[in-house]
Formats: structure tokens, sequence, C-alpha cells
């Protein structure tokens, strides 16, 4: 069962994760806790993706959504902290996989690469499938070794 879904962005990001915010309590029956950033205004993304990180860490079992023009700046920042398994996704498979194989706790997008819709869609698989464990857990398990 999630327990707490976070989400932030930078200023490029800050109209999809708006979006998301909207339509996510609408079509997902899902309340998105926003970390910022509170508007278009330049700033820098990886103040928000250590925010994230920081406030899931205090959260367990919680997800992540980050946001910024092409994602992999968050990425990259998010997957500095080793509880942390950020997938830059762009498409529903991408998303269902990044779970299922990677048992990913966060999903990021580049809201300068899909529009909001394909988020929302890959929102939707990323939050709906669970990880599968067994030969993809010892893989995991290598990473963090």
């Amino acid at each position: 069962m999630i327990s707490r879904v976070f989400i932030t962005s930078d200023h490029a990001g800050f109209s999809m994760k708006q979006w998301l915010i909207e339509k996510s309590m609408n079509q997902l029956d899902l309340n998105l806790i926003d970390l910022g950033a509170n508007s278009p205004e330049s700033c820098h993304y990886p103040i928000f993706a250590k925010k994230l990180s920081n406030n899931m860490l205090q959260a367990e079992g919680a997800y992540g959504i980050l946001i910024c023009s092409t994602g992999i700046g968050m990425a990259i920042a998010a997957n500095r902290h080793k509880w942390i398994r950020a997938a830059l996704c762009f498409n529903e498979k991408m998303a269902e996989l990044s779970r299922r194989h990677n048992d990913a706790n966060v999903i990021v997008f580049g809201a300068s690469v899909i529009d909001s819709k394909t988020a929302l869609s890959c929102l939707r698989a990323f939050l709906d499938t669970p990880f599968d464990g067994g030969r993809h857990r010892e893989r995991l398990e290598l990473i963090d070794g």
C-alpha cells in the first residue's frame, strides 16, 4: 500500500507539477504532497531533489515524483542518495519496468520531453506495478553492495 507520494519540481517542471497535482486527485484518487517549487521563477533542481529524498527517508514506503526540463538532472541528483532509486520515464512501459525490475521508488519526468497526459499515464503505471523480487532483488543488492 502506498503511504505517501511526494512531488517536487524546479521552475521548468512547475506547470507539469501543478497539472499532475490537480489530475491525480481527480483521476487517481491520490493526494500528492507538494514540496515546491512554488512558482515558475528560476531555481536550482538539486535543492528540490534533495528535499524529496530527505522526506522519503522519513516516510517508510513513500514514493516520489521529480520534474525538471529533461529529467536528467533530477534523476542524477536523487540517485546520489542510497535509499533512492529514481527512474527517468518517457512511457508507460518504462514506468512499469522501473517498478517491476528495479523497485524504483521515484519516477522522474522531463517536462520538455513528454506531455503532462503521458506523465499521468506513466505515474498510474508506476504506482500500480509491484516489484517482482527474485533475481531482480539480487541485482539491486549488487548495486547497493
